[in-house]
This record gives structure tokens, sequence and C-alpha cells, in this order.
């Protein structure tokens, strides 16, 4: 390689020289809004030590004459440390005490802010900032910046900064020590919501659940007692949830779970519930888990980098208005609130992360969760949640420099599905509690609330009016109410069961497409594949006759179960599952009338339950070092009156009530759809049968099945 100096080349040694403006741009890029800013400068109360953080405005909608202040009492700054660190952007002198685990004096609390740049973002506030600050035995600095100056200089180091000591000082005596920021010139007029907005942002600094009173910030205008009025506070709304959990992750499974269920005293026909660590869904679900590209279960552990113990609680709210009406006299000022504060929040060593859990930044994606299963998913405005991590063990979780949450890094993602991992165990019991509830409160068909109140209506008036010819003008319109909410419902039952269709031919497409795919994988041959792709269409058509409410024929239920484990063959290798085909040895009544490819569909949805199922129960006996062979049992039983088809499994069972499991969009499995047992259980109807969980001592089984899941589908002979 030649050298990069010939020998009448001149060499110079330059420097960066940053603009003057440079500052300017920080505050104004880098901090994306008022409360963001303010938030900054409360961080670095936090780290200085203070107890208490105070924020005041006065003339807030004047721009010339308005004020923020900003006094806390912590330890304060020396006049060196003003020099060398406040005035230097881009210090490293926290980032320094974090990598020394340096902890502050009073408080043990290592350093929030790191990077040196968010105190710059006080030019988003105003103009004109003045500071003045004492530390114990030093004395009292004031330091005055006009950003408005930086314009008449060119370069950085050319803006003279003026720093006065004051050996006697002026606002922090009698030994007092802290720092008073005031900020003038206000860069925009206040409004009465970018007020209600910051007071929400400061409020929300510390979460609401731990009673912490070491930091305290507050925000107030002074001469605006108004503007906070009607704002709901934390404490307004808690008694107002119905359901709560605490749930502690390490490593790489659930160290903690505490899950309660708290019927308002309005509720009086429902008990509470409590579900511990050593329930069965939670053992089931306490190895940390997320969904790899390929669509599989795949197991993490957050120790892999430097996140440390992650802590989530929350409080899950209702906002039916059925539920409502039983106890919440704001219904307005509820859900205000709830869409305003709603959503996961994270605190790191006790001080909120941002912008976690604000509007606009869905970092868990729980609304487009809700909206593909909307009877079992979470959205924000349900949940009040916060995410707690130690500062000192999540190193590996890195904060952007524009302040809007994490780097998203390997540990982030971790992190971040630690949290979904925790939040869908508590959805699926949420499921269960939130069922009973409409049954007893909720606006089901069976109350039929419009009939009931037209039925007492109509006999309100044949009671209390006495003019005939009113008396039947008035039960005619009645009449017609009733008539046309009648057809009005017809129809609208006739739509939604027109999408649970589409539902049902999606999901049981998916099914086979994704055994093709296992086939095409490992055959050369296509053949099978052939196979696979004629009973999608008939499938497809089989649907279509359900719609048409589809003829039978006579079935040998041996050759479906044939064809049924003849389309999951591939899956069960995969999975290493052994059969048990107890069926074979069946020499009884073999014929049924039924919809052939339906009743395959239906067999093949229990199936594949049972192979996520005892998946689930393999992970638990790796961890416990047990040896366990996967395994499900088929076999018919015949009755006086009925054939039985018996489907069992020795995995985990069932985890959530078998009455609830086969409602649309109920399922245990996470992510899962929860329609495959409403589904089997609507063909069963559809064809004179049913489907149902035997107790136990109905069947005579296996023992080594009889903890596991069992299924019967029982057809009329």
């Amino acid at each position: 390689m030649p050298d990069l100096i010939e020998n009448n080349d001149k060499q110079s040694l330059v420097s960066f020289k940053p603009r003057a403006r440079l500052l300017i741009q920080l505050g104004d890029q880098l901090i994306k809004n008022e409360s963001i800013a303010l938030v900054e400068l409360v961080k670095n109360s936090y780290d200085a030590d203070a107890n208490v953080v105070n924020i005041y405005m006065e003339n807030a909608e004047d721009q010339d004459i308005g004020i923020i202040i900003i006094e806390d009492d912590g330890f304060g700054m020396s006049p060196e440390i003003v020099e060398n660190v406040w005035l230097e952007p881009g210090a490293d002198f926290k980032s320094k005490q974090i990598k020394e685990e340096r902890t502050s004096p009073k408080y043990s609390r290592s350093p929030i802010g790191e990077k040196g740049i968010g105190r710059f973002g006080v030019h988003k506030l105003g103009n004109i900032i003045e500071l003045t600050t004492k530390a114990d035995g030093f004395n009292e600095v004031y330091v005055k910046i006009n950003w408005e100056d930086f314009n008449n200089y060119k370069y950085l180091n050319e803006v003279p900064i003026n720093i006065i000591e004051r050996s006697i000082p002026k606002h922090f005596k009698n030994g007092k020590t802290g720092t008073n920021i005031i900020i003038s010139k206000l860069r925009k007029k206040w409004e009465r919501g970018i007020a209600r907005e910051v007071k929400r942002s400061i409020t929300a600094l510390a979460s609401p659940f731990k009673n912490d009173d070491s930091f305290l910030p507050t925000f107030d205008v002074l001469d605006k007692p108004g503007w906070f009025d009607g704002l709901l506070k934390w404490e307004d709304v808690k008694d107002f949830s119905l359901f709560k959990f605490k749930i502690t992750m390490e490593n790489s499974s659930i160290t903690d779970f505490e899950y309660s269920f708290m019927p308002w005293p309005t509720m009086t026909k429902l008990n509470e519930r409590h579900i511990k660590i050593n329930d069965d869904l939670i053992k089931t679900f306490k190895t940390l888990k997320y969904k790899n590209d390929k669509g599989k279960d795949e197991s993490f552990s957050l120790s892999n980098y430097d996140i440390g113990k992650v802590i989530f609680e929350g409080y899950v709210f209702d906002q039916d208005p059925f539920l409502l009406k039983m106890g919440v006299s704001d219904k307005v000022g509820f859900k205000k609130y709830l869409k305003s504060n709603g959503g996961v929040k994270v605190f790191r060593d006790g001080l909120r992360v941002y912008d976690y859990g604000e509007p606009e930044n869905d970092w868990l994606n729980l609304d487009f969760r809700r909206f593909q299963q909307p009877t079992k998913a979470i959205s924000n405005n349900l949940i009040l949640g916060a995410v707690y991590l130690e500062r000192k063990s999540s190193s590996d979780l890195v904060e952007k420099t524009n302040r809007e949450g994490f780097v998203e890094n390997d540990a982030y993602k971790f992190f971040r599905n630690s949290v979904l991992h925790s939040l869908e165990i508590v959805e699926t019991l949420r499921l269960s509690d939130k069922k009973k509830l409409k049954e007893i409160y909720g606006a089901t068909p069976k109350s039929a609330p419009l009939a009931s109140t037209l039925s007492e209506a109509k006999n309100y008036v044949e009671l209390n009016i006495k003019d005939t010819g009113v008396k039947k003008q008035i039960i005619k319109y009645l009449d017609k109410i009733e008539s046309d909410y009648k057809k009005i419902s017809e129809n609208l039952l006739k739509a939604a069961g027109a999408g649970l269709s589409m539902s049902v031919v999606v999901h049981e497409v998916e099914k086979i497409l994704f055994e093709i795919e296992k086939v095409l994988k490992s055959e050369k041959t296509s053949n099978r594949a052939l196979q696979l792709v004629t009973h999608l269409s008939s499938l497809i058509d089989g649907y279509a006759e359900i719609i048409r409410k589809s003829s039978q024929t006579s079935e040998n239920i041996s050759q479906i179960l044939d064809q049924a484990l003849f389309n999951t063959e591939y899956r069960l290798m995969s999975h290493k599952i052994e059969t048990v085909k107890q069926y074979k040895t069946y020499r009884g009544t073999n014929k049924i009338k039924i919809a052939k490819n339906l009743l395959i569909g239906t067999i093949m949805n229990i199936i594949d339950n049972a192979i996520y199922w005892l998946d689930q129960q393999s992970f638990v006996s790796i961890e416990k070092n047990e040896s366990f062979i996967k395994k499900v049992f088929i076999d018919i039983r015949e009755e006086e009156k009925f054939l039985n088809l018996i489907i069992a499994d020795n995995g985990t069972g069932f985890l959530i009530p078998t009455d609830d499991i086969t409602e649309p969009f109920v399922s245990a499995k996470p992510g899962g759809m929860g329609l495959g047992l409403h589904i089997a259980s609507e063909i069963m109807e559809a064809n004179n049968g049913r489907l149902y969980f035997p107790n136990e001592g109905d069947f005579e089984i296996p023992s080594e099945f009889k903890k596991g899941a069992i299924v019967v589908l029982a057809f009329k002979k």
C-alpha cells in the first residue's frame, strides 16, 4: 500500500469545531415534547438524591413573562461539577459511576441519566435558563444562559458563560442544599391541555403501585388552579379493577406468580379467586418461551444477557357498560383516565423509562393482539401495568439517545418476550373469570334484556292505563318494537355466523397446509401431498355443506380415524409422539351417519391440541429431569344408544375449566385462536352427536392417560 503522504504534501492537525447552535439543535431534536424535557430535569434531581422535586409555572399563557421553576432538595453541585460536568455536553461523569457501580450517598441510587445531554432539553421549554445550586461545603453557584445568544457566535467554545460563586448563599440558606432552575422567555404559549399532559407525565414518573416516599415529583400551575380539575388520580380508579397480578421472572422461568380476581362488593354472586405459582397452568408455562420465525415455541433465558430480574405487575379493568353501571359513577372520566394512562410502563430503579406505556407507543402490540383475539387479549385501555428492572443488572438494556425507550437489540427482544409470555398466562386466567362475570351479570342472550323490558312495559300498560284505545295503541307499538328487534337480531346472528364460518375455514385450511409443508420436506414423492391437497379441497366443500346444513352419509368410523391419522402422521412423527391405536381391536358396530370430511377435520383438531399440550408436558419433564414419552390413545367404545370415540393423551390435561373451552376464542394456548374445540363441538351437534369431557370412571382407559386430556365424540346409533 503506497504512503498516504508524499514528499511535497502538506500535513495539518485539525479538530472538530462544534457550532454554537449545536446545543440548541440537541434540545430541539433529541427531546420530543415538553413532558420529556421536564422529565429529563427531574431525572437529574433523582440522581442527586432529592426527596422532593417541585415544578411549578406562573403566567403559563404568556411567553414573555411566563416562567417554569424546578427545585429539588438534592445534594446540589459544586462549582467544579457545574463547570466540568453540567456545562460539558456528553460528559461521561454518570456513565463512569454506573460502570464503577457507585451509588448516591443517601438513597443508594444508581444514576438514571448517563449520556450527559438531557439537561439541554431545557431549550425546548424556554430561551433563558437560570441555575442556582449548592452542595454541602461549597459556595452557592449561579449560572444564567440565554440560548438566543448562541446564534451570535459561530463556534461553541466562543460562547461566554459567566459562573458566579456566592460565599453567602441567596437561595439555599441555613445549610440547605439542592438545585433551582428558572426557565423564562417560554418557547410556546402553554394551554390547559399541555399542562394536563405534563401533569400526567410527572405523576407517572414513579409507579403508582409502589409507595416509595423517597422521591416525590410534583407539578402545578400556580395562577391556574382550575386547569387540573377533574383529572382523575390512580387512587380514584384503583378499586374499579377486577383483576390484578404480580409476576417475577429470573433466568429462564417464572419464579413467583400471583393472580387475583376481585369482584366488586356489588357483585354478591361471585367469589374472589387467587392463583399462585403452584397452580397447574402456571407450572406448565413457568419456562419462558417465545415464537421463533417458524412459529415454533422456543425457550430462552434472561441470563443470556445483562437484563436481571424482571417484575411485572398490573391491574386489569373491564369497560363493558353492563358492568360499569354496577359501580362506576363517573364513567366518562373513568374511560378517559384509562385511555390516557392505560398500558404497560417500564421502571428502572423505580423511575420511569420513557416512552413505554405512552398512548403512541404500543410496545407490546396490545391493541393489535386484542384485534386478533377480542375475547381473550387485553388492550392498552384495559390495563395499568408496570415492569420493574434493576439498574445494576440491566446494562444490556440501553436507552436511546432520543429518550424513546431502549435500543431494540437482542437483550430488548428477550426482555419484551418475557413480559408477553407472562401476560398471556394472565389473559388465560382472566378469560374464565370474565366468562363467569358475564354469565351472571352480563347482557347475555339468555337474559334477553329487551324482551324482559318489553314484557314489563306491557304489564305496566295493562295495569295502569284506563283508556282502552290508548292502551291498544301503546301495546301495538311495543309489539312492533319486539318484532323489529327479532328481525334485526336474526340478521345480525346470520352475519356473525358467516364470519365464524370463515374463521372455521381459515383455521382448517391452515392445518392442512401445515401438514402439506411437513410432507413436502419429508418425502421426495408428491403423491402424499396430492392426497392432502385433495382432502383440503373436499374439506372446503365440507364446510360449504355445513353452511348449507350438510347432508350425512353412512361411514366407517375406523376408516375415518385411519384417514385423520394419515393426515397428521408426519406431525406426530416429528414431535416424537407414540399413537396407541386401540380402536384397531374394536369389533362392534362401525357405521355412523356423519359428514365425513368434517369429522376428519374434528379429529385432526383434537390431535393438534394434543400435540401442543404434550410438548408443554415434555418441557416440564425436562426441567424436572424426568423421563417422559409423549402418547396419544384412541379407542372406540359402544353403548346401547351411542358409539363413543375416545381420544386421550398423557399431557398436561385441561388447564382451564372444561365448561369454558368449547366457547369460541377461548384457549389456554398462548396465541391460540380458541376455535378448535368450538368447531369440533359445533360439528358434533350438527351431526346429532355431542362432544364432552368424561368424568373419572366413565370409561376404563390406561392409567397413564387419566391425568391428561380426554375427549369423547359420542355418535347416536
